[in-house]
């Protein structure tokens, strides 16, 4: 099936080595109009074969590989280059990783691929945002980075809700914001510091939403999507 993208399709993480599973969520969440993520545990484990053999099961391509790369940007951008001959709607890399690194990586890149940076992880608070060297300011540091991922050709950024107001106003209206650490009314919030509803992020202009256990860990998940949907309609 395709998806109009209104409301924005959302992304289900499905990070798991086993395969069944997978298989599995692909197909059902395919069919319930969900897009689906993978990451690094499934690449790790599975290669680009796995990912073929996934995109194989599904109905529409709207896959998001979420492989978040940061190196130098000649092995970065040999990376981007080989994994994206692969069907892939969406990839990713870190923007900290520097302006070069972002413009070879672009350059490198299947048109039919969308890219993204990573600008602050939202595992981050602003206690291990300085743990790090970059501040107390999640915000700043999120729009600094998102402005120079812009000025540097990609598609768009991986951001925290709590950023999407400030970076519509700071960047066009057509640069994705894609939007992890979403989790619906009631539902536990696990390791993420800094998390909306989907209704929420929506409202303050996310492209997508990113939702993990509360789709995959639910009982019926198709049912989960559907849910999520409705409550965007609200």
């Amino acid at each position: 099936m395709t998806h109009d993208m209104n409301p924005p399709l959302i992304y289900a993480s499905l990070d798991s080595t086993d395969m069944g599973r997978v298989s599995e969520l692909a197909v059902a969440l395919s069919d319930a109009g969900c897009g689906i993520k993978l990451g690094l545990e499934f690449f790790n484990k599975f290669g680009p074969q796995g990912v073929h053999d996934i995109l194989s099961l599904r109905v529409n391509r709207f896959m998001f590989l979420d492989l978040k790369y940061h190196d130098i940007p000649n092995t970065v951008s040999s990376a981007i280059r080989a994994v994206s001959s692969l069907d892939i709607y969406f990839l990713n890399l870190h923007a900290s990783g520097g302006a070069e690194m972002m413009r070879q990586a672009k350059a490198a890149c299947a048109p039919k691929t969308k890219l993204l940076a990573v600008t602050v992880l939202t595992s981050l608070d602003a206690d291990g945002l300085e743990a790090v060297g970059q501040g107390r300011d999640p915000a700043a540091q999120v729009e600094r980075l998102a402005r120079l991922t812009h000025a540097c050709g990609l598609d768009g950024v991986v951001c925290s809700a709590h950023e999407i107001k400030t970076l519509r106003n700071a960047l066009p209206k057509d640069f994705v914001l894609m939007v992890p650490g979403i989790r619906p009314a009631g539902a536990d919030v696990g390791d993420q510091k800094r998390v909306m509803t989907p209704k929420e992020a929506m409202d303050a202009g996310a492209s997508h939403l990113v939702v993990g256990r509360p789709i995959t860990g639910a009982k019926d998940p198709e049912a989960a999507v559907r849910d999520i949907y409705a409550s965007l309609a609200q």
